[in-house]
């Protein structure tokens, strides 16, 4: 201590290279809303084509959840659902595990598997999904974990660009499928009348409607009754003469002189695709692509490159949004953030009316940075992320490493009133202080130690939080004694 206070210029040099370290090793972290649990349960969503019947869905489905209990031993039970989410051509698997003692291989690394062995089925599009750890949001737990909103006021706009939007997010290494809920894949026929025409053959607009309704509509014409219940009587014409477009023009309609008129003569028909389902967003026209992420990426990484996209891709008449998961994560982290300053900031008003000075507190709190750059910095090492539950211990350290500075700048401050230096009253604060703050710290350190090396149930959550505990306390406990 006494040959470091000679040159007390490198205090500050520490301080710096502390604030480099946390900007530099921070950025290198992945950040996440909190890492996936293992919960011993996998969910396949299955979506066919459009207009895929429920007899075909519900094949598909079969063959899926059949392959899924053969190739997959661990699985306690698997259940097929057709249809999941109301329309026909979705269905849904879902996979309880035995507990995680009972296998070797983690739900990760079964979810991981089947992703990649579910790729062989080609009549539906499928996806892979675990539940996350938390979440918020309506649809966030059983969601992908990256949800991202394209907002317009034109439709026309949107489907211009959704498709180069998700071709991009595609060729994305970030992501491994990418899916959107709206698609422009359901067929329809426009009917455009000629009002001209239908006047002059002799008909009326209601006599070409309730033609093309009778036929395709399926309207309610009567009731009967038999054995005591009661039926209803609905006209249509036989599902053979109404699957196809030009099914339309072998139609006729009888005008005011009995006479057939063939329906393609007043009407013009147009085919197109549009969605099946239009949806909003903070009351405007949207998209939202959901994606799957590659193996090593997370949340924050997924929310960056959907960010850097839409920069390229969408021009100013769009705005964007977060959902589901990724909504979650974007919120906590400001919510994190603010917590954390919130902390500081009522530290330093308690220490400034205990000490009766506003300098003294600033001391002290110079032993955040180191923690916060130990903590960070054992966080990279073990390979964890930046999750809710390692914010936390972070502003944890904020109390646990401020009590070294304040038992140096009280019993220093009590040595400068004895009338010794300011430099003597430093070294003698620390060499008395020494033991007092070993034993703290390291009863702190060694108690979050079972957490850091946690095993069992929870333990991906606990991890984060004690790393970042005994990370930051050890790395701060030599330095705070220096600086």
């Amino acid at each position: 201590v006494g040959g470091f206070l000679k040159v007390r210029g490198l205090a500050w040099v520490v301080v710096a290279a502390c604030a480099g370290l946390i900007y530099l090793v921070g950025k290198g972290i992945p950040t996440e809303l909190a890492p996936l649990e293992d919960r011993s349960s996998v969910r396949l969503t299955l979506t066919g084509p459009e207009g895929m019947s429920f007899g075909a869905m519900e094949k598909v489905a079969d063959q899926v959840s059949t392959f899924v209990s053969d190739s997959v031993p661990e699985n306690d039970f698997v259940f097929a659902r057709t249809p999941a989410g109301g329309s026909a051509n979705s269905a849904q698997v879902r996979v309880g595990l035995v507990p995680p003692d009972q296998r070797k291989r983690s739900q990760d690394d079964i979810a991981k598997y089947l992703t990649k062995k579910t790729k062989r089925f080609n009549d539906a599009r499928i996806f892979v999904v675990q539940e996350q750890t938390i979440a918020v949001g309506s649809g966030a737990k059983s969601g992908l974990p990256v949800q991202f909103v394209l907002q317009n006021t034109d439709l026309e706009r949107i489907r211009e660009t959704l498709p180069k939007f998700l071709a991009a997010a595609r060729q994305d290494p970030t992501f491994q499928n990418v899916d959107t809920n709206l698609k422009f894949n359901k067929p329809e026929v426009q009917l455009t009348f000629d009002r001209l025409k239908i006047r002059d053959l002799g008909l009326t607009t209601q006599d070409v409607v309730a033609a093309v309704q009778g036929a395709f509509g399926g309207r309610r014409m009567a009731y009967f009754l038999l054995n005591g219940r009661q039926y209803q009587v609905i006209g249509q014409v036989d599902r053979n003469s109404r699957s196809a477009p030009n099914d339309i023009s072998r139609l006729y309609v009888t005008n005011s002189r009995g006479e057939s008129i063939p329906l393609s003569s007043v009407v013009h028909q147009v085919e197109n695709s549009n969605p099946s389902t239009l949806y909003h967003f903070n009351r405007l026209k949207a998209a939202t692509l959901s994606a799957q992420l590659a193996e090593g990426k997370t949340v924050g990484d997924g929310v960056k490159a959907m960010q850097a996209i839409a920069d390229k891709t969408l021009d100013s008449s769009f705005s964007t949004a977060l959902t589901g998961s990724s909504r979650d994560f974007a919120e906590s982290s400001g919510n994190t953030a603010f917590a954390f300053m919130l902390a500081l900031v009522l530290i330093y008003l308690l220490l400034a009316a205990q000490f009766e000075s506003f300098r003294d507190p600033l001391t002290i709190l110079i032993t955040v940075p180191l923690a916060l750059a130990g903590a960070l910095l054992s966080l990279w090492l073990m390979g964890q992320t930046l999750n809710i539950f390692s914010q936390i211990g972070m502003i944890m350290l904020i109390g646990l490493v401020t009590k070294n500075g304040i038992l140096i700048v009280e019993f220093a401050n009590h040595q400068r009133d004895a009338g010794l230096p300011l430099a003597e009253a430093v070294r003698v604060a620390a060499q008395q202080r020494l033991r007092p703050i070993l034993m703290t710290s390291l009863a702190t350190a060694l108690g979050a130690l079972p957490l850091a090396l946690s095993l069992g149930a929870a333990s991906t959550s606990r991890k984060p939080l004690g790393t970042v505990i005994v990370g930051g306390i050890l790395f701060s406990l030599i330095l705070t004694l220096l600086v």
